[in-house]
């Protein structure tokens, strides 16, 4: 399809950008808003310790140059410690004001916010900066809290697709993280088995990627060299449906087009998974996106629009696929194996061990008696 870029490159005033913030502003939309609770931290928090800071920055820079100035060694100590209190203080405060950055919205983003949506309906599409909890059931999509779709596009009319960015925040005591995906959705007109291509591109040392969520027992090998680029995991009795959908044209488009990108069938979605964010505003990440729809989403809607599950007694306008192939199976993690077993058998051993102890001591004071 011709795309019209024309958004990123034409020139923006700042009156219209304050005019289109102004109309974000009054259509009462969530992700418009100031945030009280951005601004309670900014004023009461942030901005507090940035004037501490830095008062204590230069006050101790004073110290220190007023010791220097006087001579002695234990002036010299003196000016040193000041100085490296100096440092501290303006390093935490510089730390405090790049902080305020991440909180506040700048002007820029508004302007980019505004040429997104201009891009959008420049293509037929609707762009959306944030709507909460995305109702998919792909693997990404109930991970965490605080789960959104961020800077994402649908199409106003035709075939529905969503693409865009997907963030959730993983908690781990008392720190917390935002876990950030780029994401592509395409809704299918059947219902298929659940399966899992997992890029061998995106996998580092640190990690399995998709291939730790899902039992290894449901890896299906395929023809050529695609064993090479993707991971293929099917539910067991399934092999035969999963050769089915992903035919050699099929699997020859995954590895040109979208060979970085993790991809999953689940119920009558395809979801295409990026494990670092999508720059929405580049015209190369962009295009890829819409080569993706226009190859392998497009093929993998030729191909499965007459599947039917065998193993289920109904017919074809049913749609439906049997309990055993709706979700693949999930791998039983080895660290809860790890920490069952000590918290568990290693007490249970201990036990069993003291209460051993016990009766062949006892046996050795009785015989010892009788002694």
């Amino acid at each position: 399809m011709s795309i019209d870029w024309s958004a990123f490159t034409q020139p923006v005033t700042p009156a219209q950008t304050q005019q289109w913030k102004a109309a974000a502003k009054a259509s009462g939309a969530k992700w418009a808003g100031d945030g009280v609770a951005r601004l309670v931290l900014v004023l009461v928090v942030l901005a507090p310790m940035i004037l501490i800071s830095g008062l204590f920055g230069f006050l101790a820079i004073a110290a220190a140059i007023a010791a220097f100035a006087s001579g002695g060694s234990a002036a010299v100590g003196s000016g040193v410690m000041s100085l490296v209190i100096a440092v501290i203080s303006l390093a935490l405060g510089a730390l405090m004001v790049w902080v305020c950055r991440l909180v506040v919205p700048n002007e820029r983003r508004w302007e980019r916010w505004m040429r997104l949506q201009e891009f959008g309906r420049d293509n037929g599409l609707t762009f959306s900066p944030y709507d909460a909890d995305p109702n998919y059931p792909g693997a990404i999509f109930g991970r965490g809290g605080s789960r959104a779709a961020i800077d994402h596009f649908r199409p106003v009319k035709g075939k529905f697709f969503d693409f865009g960015n997907y963030q959730y925040v993983v908690s781990n005591g008392k720190s917390s993280t935002t876990v950030t995906w780029g994401f592509l959705a395409m809704q299918l007109d059947r219902k298929l088995p659940h399966m899992l291509l997992d890029s061998l591109q995106n996998n580092s040392w640190a990690g399995l990627g998709f291939s730790s969520l899902f039992s290894r027992d449901q890896v299906l090998s395929l023809e050529g060299d695609f064993d090479r680029y993707f991971t293929l995991f099917c539910p067991k009795q399934y092999e035969r449906d999963a050769l089915y959908v992903f035919t050699p044209d099929l699997m020859a488009l995954c590895i040109d087009e979208a060979a970085p990108f993790d991809i999953e069938i689940v119920d009558d979605w395809m979801f295409v998974y990026s494990s670092q964010p999508l720059k929405v505003d580049d015209p190369n990440v962009v295009a890829r996106i819409f080569r993706i729809i226009a190859t392998v989403g497009a093929k993998a809607l030729r191909q499965t629009d007459r599947y039917r599950d065998e193993k289920v007694a109904a017919p074809f306008v049913a749609n439906v696929v049997a309990t055993p192939g709706q979700r693949l199976r999930r791998r039983f993690p080895t660290a809860v194996l790890v920490v069952l077993l000590v918290v568990l058998v290693v007490p249970m051993v201990v036990g069993v061990i003291a209460v051993l102890a016990a009766l062949l001591a006892g046996a050795a004071s009785v015989g010892a008696g009788v002694g």
